[in-house]
């Protein structure tokens, strides 16, 4: 349960720090409260896309894996983090991604920035 909670709030993070920091990765409230609010929604739905859906994708990928190298994992990661932007915007929540590329830059992101808080506060 700890680790669990640990990755959402590295996620939660992560996500946070990327829309900050790439320009179309745009997170939008009235308050700091509801961004705050909004950040840890969209990573329990970025957390539930990846553990349902992505391994599918990347199952029905799997030619393309061993075409590309493992190079197609940036776009898988791309279209889960656009696929999060579109379920974000449906439920309401202020995350939405513009387009492919500010995806393929924001999952890059969220990646590298999830994995090093991951590793900062996931010491058991």
């Amino acid at each position: 349960m700890k680790s669990l909670l640990i990755k959402l709030l590295a996620n939660a993070a992560a996500i946070a720090i990327t829309a900050a920091v790439v320009d179309g990765v745009n997170i939008t409230g009235d308050s700091n409260g509801d961004k705050a609010v909004t950040v840890v929604l969209v990573a329990l739905i970025f957390g539930a896309i990846n553990v349902f859906i992505k391994p599918l994708v990347k199952l029905f990928a799997l030619p393309l894996f061993i075409l590309t190298l493992g190079l197609i994992t940036f776009v898988i990661n791309a279209l889960m983090l656009w696929l999060t932007s579109w379920v974000s915007d449906e439920a309401d929540l202020g995350f939405h991604v513009d387009g492919f590329f500010p995806a393929l830059l924001g999952a890059f992101c969220v990646s590298l920035v999830s994995w090093f808080l991951t590793l900062i506060l996931d010491r058991d």
